[in-house]
């Protein structure tokens, strides 16, 4: 969030996160997460707990602040500047548990919101499937009813935390026959025998979260474990794309900005050709581009925060929840690959944190959606808002010719 939009509280907060982040977050803990040294991090999720900064918009009653979506994105920001594996974990807490907040009941949120906000308590979110990410209507993973508990068969996959998860969020299809919209539910799957992790994935970036396949063979899920009532799980899908678009967008404005940060540094201390090189424009517009599309990410990201926080019209917020996902991630990826550039060679080593940041970042247009799913939700929801009555100037009207007939023809 811009400086000049931050209350008293807000800034507050900002350098809470600061000193946690500076101060919490040991050097070596990065270094072997993307080593491949370190599987999952408990002790990152639990010093956060300690900070009372995990699930900042929940409840107090249960261990959160009670704070919107204008705050939580200024924290995620801070958080960003550790790439992406570490805020991820971060963030699931906040994804998680927003299925308990919006849909649970008050004994639901007790035995899993409470614990997992103290950080004794570890979550993901089992969404993915082998057969696809995007087409989430065809997931395979079936649960039966047996008496009064589910059936669970199935698996998931780039499933971000199962390595360390205590508990799962799992979506599942209920009703075999029913509309696509109407087949699933959504369940907590506490971690039992029949639930099987294998950390299997060697991956670019995004190291040492914990990513790996879930396998359900025969889970009894008791029913009081059901999110939201049963076959409703679509609802509780869509109003979790907030919390996992809102995440995406807003970490990854603090790992645009560290890269270029250390890039307009050195920029102003590497010399060429007896200048400075932030004195050429090849580099100094690349800053300028970086800038730019920093200041419009973070902003965008702040309108979808306030609309959410307002309530706005639910088109309107997933409009603008995609658009900020989507120009974040991408302007993200433009950044660090800037900030590559103006450092040179030197950028591509490991002497500097620039190709990490790299590798890591480029699973952000992927995740939680592809980009493209983004594009195809704003067009969609704009073409809608086209359609509402609203009482603004008809500007199609301001040409002389205007009226004129048989000029407007469309088929």
């Amino acid at each position: 969030m811009q400086n000049a939009l931050l209350t008293d509280a807000r800034r507050d907060l900002r350098d809470e996160v600061r000193a946690f982040v500076r101060d919490d977050v040991p050097r070596q803990l990065l270094l072997d997460m993307d080593a491949g040294k370190v599987a999952y991090p408990r002790e990152f999720v639990e010093a956060a707990a300690r900070r009372k900064l995990l699930g900042l918009r929940f409840d107090p009653k249960y261990g959160g602040r009670g704070l919107g979506w204008t705050d939580e994105i200024v924290a995620l920001e801070e958080i960003g500047v550790l790439s992406t594996s570490l805020p991820c974990l971060y963030s699931l807490v906040s994804i998680v548990g927003e299925a308990l907040n919006v849909f649970g009941t008050p004994e639901q949120k007790e035995r899993w919101l409470r614990p997992a906000l103290e950080g004794r308590l570890t979550v993901a979110e089992a969404l993915t499937e082998p057969r696809g990410g995007s087409d989430f209507f065809g997931a395979t993973t079936v649960a039966r009813r047996d008496g009064d508990s589910w059936i669970l068969n199935g698996r998931k996959r780039f499933i971000v935390g199962a390595e360390g998860a205590d508990y799962f969020l799992v979506y599942a299809r209920t009703q075999e026959d029913a509309p696509a919209h109407e087949s699933l539910s959504a369940f907590i799957v506490e971690r039992c025998p029949e639930v099987e992790v294998q950390h299997v994935y060697g991956l670019m970036g995004m190291r040492g979260g914990g990513t790996g396949r879930v396998y359900f063979r025969d889970v009894r899920v008791p029913a009081e474990n059901v999110i939201g009532g049963e076959h409703r799980g679509a609802v509780v899908f869509n109003q979790m794309m907030i919390p996992e678009r809102m995440t995406s967008a807003a970490g990854a404005l603090g790992a645009a900005r560290a890269a270029l940060e250390i890039a307009a540094r050195y920029s102003n201390r590497r010399k060429a050709f007896g200048k400075k090189i932030r004195a050429f424009e090849g580099v100094s517009f690349k800053v300028a581009d970086s800038i730019t599309l920093l200041d419009a990410a973070r902003s965008l990201t702040d309108t979808a925060a306030r609309a959410v926080d307002v309530g706005d019209e639910p088109g309107r917020v997933r409009r603008l929840v995609s658009e900020a996902k989507k120009f974040a991630t991408d302007s993200t990826w433009q950044i660090i690959n800037h900030a590559m550039q103006i450092m040179g060679g030197i950028g591509y080593t490991n002497v500097y944190p620039i190709e990490r940041l790299l590798r890591d970042a480029r699973l952000s247009m992927i995740w939680t959606g592809t980009n493209e799913i983004m594009s195809l939700l704003i067009q969609h929801e704009y073409y809608d808002e086209l359609g509402m009555t609203a009482p603004s100037r008809d500007v199609e009207a301001d040409a002389p010719d205007a009226e004129v007939e048989g000029e407007k023809v469309f088929e």
